[in-house]
């Protein structure tokens, strides 16, 4: 099977991909949107996207782009983010100047550049083209931060390992398709909501979760795009696609505006 994922051969996407999806041909994307784009138009069977990280939170754009494709999560992974400094061997640490990586790893690793001043947080496109950059150009003041694959892929030297803050450092990704199926096993869903703008709205839309029952295990506002000071909720909630649940969604169709089943996957 192919799946798309956004970023280069080594990247955490292409690790997350190759774990959920054994055996799969990756199929790499410069931009996230032409991820979705390839799976929409049936030219890959799945595409893996990173969603939230345990220290720099959600990554928006993909909740965007859930909320405007039409395609269906179906299932979800937790991969342990291990941030290195890599660099072209023969490179010394003290010659750094500039660090690339992805805005999200970048994030990451506050506590490096805080320590090291001198060195330049310099977002790039991707973990492993990061680091593929600096190999392929030569850099000797720069270095790309990436995972310890992204290393071995492109022959990069490992200057310092673990730079990330918090060793507690995971990313939760999503394998998405095209239609809708339902693993066994299934325990969790993820919709978005809109509401009008009326006091308690919020009140009575969380309130059919929790007279069933139903435990929502994240929640989170994005603004909607083309209706200024208006937002989507994006909720994921620990339950399958049962009757309860049937009924909970029913019922909040009733209060808002907007409700879309993202994915209804088996809880990582």
């Amino acid at each position: 099977m192919k799946v798309a994922i956004q970023g280069e051969a080594g990247s955490f996407s292409y690790e997350a991909a190759k774990r959920m999806v054994p055996g799969c041909a990756i199929v790499a994307c410069a931009r996230s949107v032409e991820v979705f784009q390839r799976l929409e138009r049936g030219l890959v069977g799945a595409a893996v996207i990173p969603i939230e990280n345990s220290l720099a939170g959600s990554v928006t754009e993909h909740f965007d782009l859930l909320l405007a494709s039409k395609v269906f999560i179906q299932k979800e992974f937790r991969l342990r983010i291990v941030h290195n400094l890599i660099a072209v061997p023969g490179v010394k640490f003290g010659e750094l100047r500039r660090a690339y990586s992805h805005p999200v790893a970048l994030d990451q690793c506050r506590d490096f550049f805080k320590n090291n001043q001198k060195i330049q947080a310099t977002p790039f496109y991707d973990t492993a083209g990061s680091v593929k950059h600096v190999l392929s150009e030569g850099l000797r003041d720069a270095a790309g931060i990436a995972s310890k694959h992204a290393a071995a892929v492109y022959k990069g030297y490992i200057l310092r390992a673990g730079i990330e803050d918090d060793k507690r450092n995971f990313t939760r990704f999503f394998l998405l398709r095209r239609s809708r199926r339902v693993l066994s096993g299934a325990d969790k869903t993820s919709i978005a909501f809109g509401l009008k703008n009326i006091p308690g709205a919020l009140y009575r839309a969380l309130s059919v979760f929790e007279s069933r029952g139903i435990s929502l295990s994240k929640i989170e506002s994005r603004p909607m795009r083309g209706r200024p000071w208006e937002y989507v909720f994006y909720a994921d909630f620990l339950r399958g696609d049962d009757k309860t649940s049937r009924d909970a969604l029913k019922e909040l169709g009733k209060a808002a505006d907007l409700v879309k089943v993202m994915g209804i996957y088996p809880s990582a």
